[in-house]
């Protein structure tokens, strides 16, 4: 039985410095903040998305999909996984872009001998190997926001939560495939070409929205595509490929807190100024308690009155 694999974020630092550690070349995610077709063409080459949305736990298995059809001979020519197991959906959506994107994409050799190894597979057996993966499971879990109070391994959704799933479109072959480990077989939605894609997918993401309640905008939007530094140097844009650099110190950074948690440094914090507080004498102690009191009860108050609520814990399905 494989460990457990933890929530990862919907992230492209995440997502880039993940591929990067399972010894991708040359690959990077750019978030999309509009369904745009235009302004997906502008990051072409695009190799595929990653889509994020609230998974609809009420809903039933069907034989016919809501949008295209299942094409069962499909896994016999291209990489399809089925998922067998919670948390792992955001690193196996994009595994089923790059795992079939081998022409285009220098992959490494790790990730290659995996493909090889489960090259007959059935999908179901797939999916367990790729659960069972130390390499893809460290690599994935290395990337989850550090908690001492939540053991992800053991941790289970329940009705309460709201559950978020990842899926992946990408062309193979001349079809443009939505790959979901949790369907039985990969989703055809009709012919398309690498040129293709970015006409042909952002219709298909604009339907499946349009199936949730008008008032529902959690959904998130990755675009795998070759590295932007690579562009700027092409075209010698020394500006861009500044920005470029930037941006991935930053993520590095942002990457690099995620692994830590700071409860032992607040817990330090606290005990200074509590210290600072009784050394100052004359009640000073006792007045900022009060103080800190009446402003946490006003803040309760006002919360109440707009109707507001904690934020719900978010699971991946």
């Amino acid at each position: 039985m494989s460990a457990g694999w933890n929530t990862i974020e919907s992230d492209a630092g995440v997502f880039t410095f993940l591929i990067d550690n399972l010894g991708v070349k040359h690959v990077q995610f750019e978030e999309l903040i509009a369904l745009d077709a235009a302004l997906l063409r502008q990051e072409s080459p695009v190799y595929g998305v990653i889509f994020l949305f609230k998974y609809p736990t009420g809903e039933k298995p069907s034989d016919t999909p809501p949008d295209g059809n299942f094409d069962f001979d499909a896994s016999e020519n291209i990489f399809f996984a089925a998922q067998t197991i919670q948390n792992a959906c955001g690193t196996q959506a994009l595994l089923s872009v790059l795992l079939n994107k081998e022409d285009e994409v220098e992959i490494g050799p790790q990730l290659k001998d995996f493909k090889e190894f489960t090259g007959a597979f059935p999908s179901e057996l797939r999916g367990e190997a790729l659960s069972n993966s130390e390499l893809i499971r460290d690599v994935h879990n290395s990337f989850a926001r550090s908690s001492p109070f939540v053991d992800e391994a053991q941790r289970l959704a329940s009705e309460e939560d709201d559950v978020y799933h990842f899926i992946a479109y990408t062309p193979i072959n001349g079809v443009l495939y939505e790959l979901d480990g949790l369907q039985p077989a990969p989703i055809s939605h009709g012919s398309c070409s690498f040129e293709e894609f970015p006409d042909k997918v952002i219709p298909v993401l604009q339907r499946r929205i349009e199936r949730y309640p008008a008032n529902e905008i959690r959904f998130n939007l990755l675009a795998m595509v070759r590295d932007l530094r690579i562009r700027a140097q092409e075209i010698g844009d020394q500006d861009m490929l500044y920005q470029e650099e930037q941006k991935r110190n930053a993520w590095q950074w942002e990457n690099a807190l995620r692994r830590h948690n700071f409860i032992g440094f607040i817990g330090e914090v606290l005990k200074g100024v509590t210290a600072s507080k009784l050394r100052e004498g004359d009640g000073a102690y006792d007045k900022w308690v009060e103080e800190a009191k009446s402003k946490t009860k006003t803040r309760i108050e006002e919360k109440r009155k707009v109707g507001g609520n904690d934020i719900d814990e978010q699971v991946e399905a």
